[in-house]
């Protein structure tokens, strides 16, 4: 037991209609050496008065006065950490309401008959007390690192869809435009050309070309998914097909509203979702079915992705370095949704995104990119 003095002077409000007991509180406080001030009060419209203007480190208060009671008293202060630490000092009150009391976050209960123990019951309380406002300052501090983080994290993935749009945009004037210009080129070179040996350099040359062209439209695409401006079942549709076609995985998708139309951030999201949870299947799952649903019922947008693979294990899903889905929880949080992952070694894994459609009105920086 911590046996060091409370920091004094001890300002303490006793709320007690009997002048006796209060004399007696006194007089055990003087025994136990504390350095204090204390002022008595026996109306609740008193007792609201000086506890809302502060400076009290703690009540001390009888259960039953005249008219009220002393949890009737307690309800009136805010639940807050500003709220000093309360003690039952008390003989008319039974153990169950005491139970009830300390329940409603008051402090401890000290029968009137056993005084002698106050110092003990005090600093126990203080103690408790320092530790509940600490608990709260660190929550606090972790609820802005947290939202400080998530604000980063939208940040950066802004940035990172910007990147990406401006990366598109340039394979497609600078790269696409040069190949396309080559494969002109070739087809002037063959048209003029009669050379068996020369026509088969040529093919070969057009066939290149073309392979490239496709690979760039497959690239420009995975940057910046202008399909979506056919919607999100489109885009998950072409995303689906080309998934299935390049992996020899079949691959289902459903939707009961073919023509959901949340705003872009969540669109994007979404599409990101399903991007990457078809590239852990591809990496990982070693399956041979993958289903996707998309549902706008109850105002809400809820993308599944599931497979028949062989699952994630726990120490996977741990992996210091297991940023896909990390980032995907991430992703959800900056439209207001979350990322919900269930998986069982041998029966397959699942991946459900959900976003309340009726807090997706705002249109995110990505939503503006061209």
């Amino acid at each position: 037991m911590d046996t060091r003095p409370v920091v004094a002077p001890l300002s303490i409000l006793h709320l007690e209609d009997s002048l006796q007991d209060h004399r007696l509180v006194c007089r055990a406080l003087d025994a136990a050496a504390f350095e204090y001030s204390i002022t008595r009060v026996d109306t609740l419209n008193r007792f609201k008065e000086l506890t809302f203007a502060g400076g009290f480190d703690l009540i001390l208060a009888d259960y039953r006065l005249p008219g009220f009671t002393a949890v009737d008293a307690w309800s009136l202060l805010p639940v807050n950490s500003d709220r000093p630490p309360a003690i039952l000092l008390s003989s008319a009150i039974g153990e169950a309401a005491a139970v009830s009391a300390i329940h409603l976050g008051i402090g401890d209960y000290l029968h009137k008959d056993d005084l002698s123990r106050l110092k003990r019951v005090i600093l126990r309380t203080m103690e408790v007390h320092r530790a509940h406002k600490a608990k709260e300052r660190a929550d606090a501090e972790l609820a802005i690192s947290e939202k400080r983080l998530s604000e980063l994290t939208g940040y950066l993935q802004t940035a990172i869809e910007r990147e990406r749009a401006s990366i598109s945009r340039e394979i497609h004037d600078d790269i696409g435009g040069s190949l396309a210009a080559a494969k002109l080129d070739l087809a002037w070179i063959s048209r003029h050309e009669t050379d068996p040996a020369m026509q088969a350099h040529i093919q070969a040359a057009t066939d290149m070309i073309q392979h490239a062209l496709g690979s760039s439209q497959r690239i420009m695409m995975d940057l910046r998914p202008s399909i979506l401006d056919q919607g999100l079942f489109a885009a998950v549709q072409w995303l689906a097909s080309s998934f299935e076609r390049r992996t020899g995985i079949k691959t289902v998708l459903r939707a009961n509203n073919e023509e959901i139309c949340p705003n872009k951030s969540v669109q994007l999201t979404a599409y990101r979702t399903a991007q990457e949870a078809l590239t852990n299947v591809s990496k990982h799952a070693r399956c041979s079915l993958v289903q996707i649903e998309i549902s706008d019922a109850e105002n809400f947008l809820t993308m599944e992705i599931s497979d028949n693979g062989v699952g994630i294990s726990g120490e996977e899903m741990r992996k210091p370095d297991a940023f896909g889905l990390r980032g995907l929880h991430e992703r959800a949080k900056t439209v207001g949704g979350w990322l919900d992952v269930s998986t069982h070694s041998g029966i397959g894994t699942t991946v459900i995104l959900s976003v309340p459609l009726a807090a997706s009105t705002a249109v995110s920086p990505e939503a503006q990119f061209k």
